[in-house]
C-alpha cells in the first residue's frame, strides 16, 4: 500500500479492539508478550477521515517523545511511523493495562480511548518509514568480527608462542586447546604482576579486556597439536608419575575446568620448567608447591615428556555466528531484512539504533519480558548487539499489504 497521504485505506489492520484487549488480558495472565494468534485477531478498517483523527491524538499525545510524523529525534525512543498497526495498538493495550511497565507511556495513554488507541497506530502505520541510517538512526560501523579481532591481536604472539598457537621454541608454551576462560586469566595475572614475566607484562599493557577476551577465543578455535619440540624424559616413566596430575588436569592432560590448563601436547620444557618453578617458589600455587616438591629433576622431565606426548583437544566452545547468521534467526519472526509480515510483531527495518540496542539489553536483564527474546538474546554479546542494531538500522523499511479476500 502507497504510505503517502490519508485518501487510501492505509489500516488494514488485523485487530479488533475487544479481541485484541481480551487478548492483552490473557497474555499478562500467561506472562508473555507474545500477545496471542492470528486466529483472535480480525480486520479493524481505517478510512482517510480515522488516520486524520489519529493524526491529531497522534499530535497531542505522542509526538513530544517520537516526533513529528513517528519520526524519533530523541536517543531511546522509538520510529513508530510505518510500524505495523496491529502491534501498535497491542502494544498500546499493554501499557494501559499494565503488562509493559514505563511510567511515562501509561500516563499518557491510560485515558485515552480504544477507538483513539486504533486511529492513532493506523496513522502511524500509514506514515513513510524513516529512511536507513538517517541523521536520526546512524547506524556505525559494524565492530570486528571477535575470531578476526582475535587473530589481530594475537600478531605479537606468535613468534614466542607459534602461528595458531602450537609452540616451536623449547620452553614456550603452546596456547592451544585451552580453554579461553583459563587464557584470559592468565593474561591478566600476567598484566597484574601476580604472575612474574616482565616481557609478558609488558605485551599486555596496552591489550583491553575486550582484546584478551578475543585473543582467548581465537586461540580456543583453533585446531589442536602436539608442540613438534624436544622432550628429554621417558613417556612410560611419566605416565605413572603424572597420576596425581589427573584430578586437576584430566585424564591424558585434557582439563575439564577452566580454572585449569590443559596440558596434553605442551611443549616439555616448560613444562619441566614450570613444575620447577613451582617446586622452588618462582611460581605461586600452593596445590602445585604440594605436588612438585618431592618431585626430582629427572621426575619432572619425565612427567613433562608424557603430557607433551598426549594429543591435545579442541576446548569446549562455540564459534560465534556472524552479524547475517544471527539475522536470520531474527528474521524468523520479524521478517525478512526485518520487514514484518506479521500483524503482532515489530518491524525492525529502519529503526533507531540506539533503541534496539536498549530493548535488546532489557530483554537480555527481563526488565522487558519476553521468553522467546529472553532466550534468543541470552547468548548475546555487547558486540552481537551492537552490530545486530546497526544491521537492522541500516535495512530498508518496507510497507506490507494484508489482502482481504472475499469469503468461500
Amino acid at each position: 500500500m502507497r504510505r503517502t497521504g490519508i485518501g487510501l485505506l492505509a489500516a488494514t489492520m488485523l485487530i479488533s479492539g475487544v479481541a485484541a484487549l481480551a487478548l492483552s488480558k490473557h497474555s499478562s495472565a500467561q506472562g508473555t508478550n507474545a500477545r496471542g494468534g492470528a486466529n483472535e485477531l480480525r480486520p479493524a478498517y481505517a478510512n482517510a477521515a480515522d488516520v486524520a483523527d489519529g493524526k491529531r491524538v497522534a499530535e497531542e499525545s505522542c509526538a513530544a517523545c517520537h516526533g513529528a510524523n513517528g519520526i524519533s529525534v530523541t536517543k531511546g525512543i522509538p520510529n513508530l511511523a510505518g510500524q505495523r498497526p496491529g502491534y501498535l495498538y497491542l502494544e498500546l493495550k499493554a501499557y494501559q493495562s499494565g503488562e509493559r511497565s514505563d511510567e511515562l507511556m501509561t500516563k499518557t495513554v491510560k485515558f485515552l480511548s480504544d477507538d483513539a488507541l486504533v486511529k492513532a497506530a493506523a496513522y502511524y502505520a500509514s506514515q513513510d518509514p524513516s529512511q536507513p541510517a538517517s541523521t536520526t538512526a546512524k547506524a556505525g560501523p559494524a565492530k570486528a568480527d571477535p575470531i578476526q579481532a582475535g587473530r589481530a591481536a594475537a600478531a605479537g604472539c606468535a613468534g614466542c608462542h607459534g602461528e595458531a598457537g602450537v609452540s616451536k621454541t623449547a620452553g614456550m608454551p603452546s596456547l592451544v586447546g585451552m580453554d579461553p576462560k583459563y587464557l584470559v586469566a592468565a593474561m591478566k595475572a600476567y598484566k597484574n604482576g601476580q604472575r612474574k614475566s616482565e616481557l609478558m607484562k609488558q605485551m599486555l599493557s596496552a591489550i583491553g579486556d575486550a582484546d584478551m577476551n578475543n585473543i582467548a577465543l581465537y586461540y580456543g578455535l583453533q585446531k589442536p597439536a602436539r608442540a613438534p619440540t624436544p622432550s628429554q624424559g621417558d613417556p612410560t616413566a611419566g605416565k605413572s608419575a603424572a597420576s596425581a596430575c589427573a584430578g586437576c588436569h584430566g585424564e591424558q592432560g585434557v582439563s575439564t575446568n577452566p580454572a585449569n590448563p590443559s596440558i596434553a601436547g605442551q611443549d616439555a620444557q616448560y613444562l619441566a620448567t614450570a613444575l620447577q618453578g613451582y617446586k622452588d617458589g618462582t611460581r605461586s600455587d600452593e596445590t602445585m608447591k604440594a605436588l612438585a616438591s618431592p618431585l626430582d629433576e629427572g621426575a619432572m622431565k619425565n612427567i613433562a615428556a608424557y603430557y607433551a606426548n598426549q594429543q591435545p583437544q579442541p576446548p569446549k566452545v562455540q564459534k560465534p555466528l556472524s552479524v547475517s547468521e544471527l539475522a536470520q534467526r531474527c528474521d524468523r519472526c520479524h521478517g525478512i531484512d526485518g520487514n514484518s509480515t506479521d500483524p503482532r510483531l515489530p518491524a525492525l527495518a529502519a529503526q533507531r539504533v540506539d533503541y534496539l540496542e536498549k530493548v535488546l539489553h532489557a530483554y537480555q536483564k527481563g526488565t522487558r519480558k519476553s521468553s522467546a527474546m529472553a532466550a534468543m538474546s541470552s547468548t548475546l554479546t555487547d558486540a552481537d548487539i551492537e552490530n545486530l542494531a546497526a544491521y537492522y538500522a541500516g535495512k530498508k523499511a518496507r510497507a506490507v499489504v494484508f489482502v482481504m479476500l472475499p469469503g468461500k
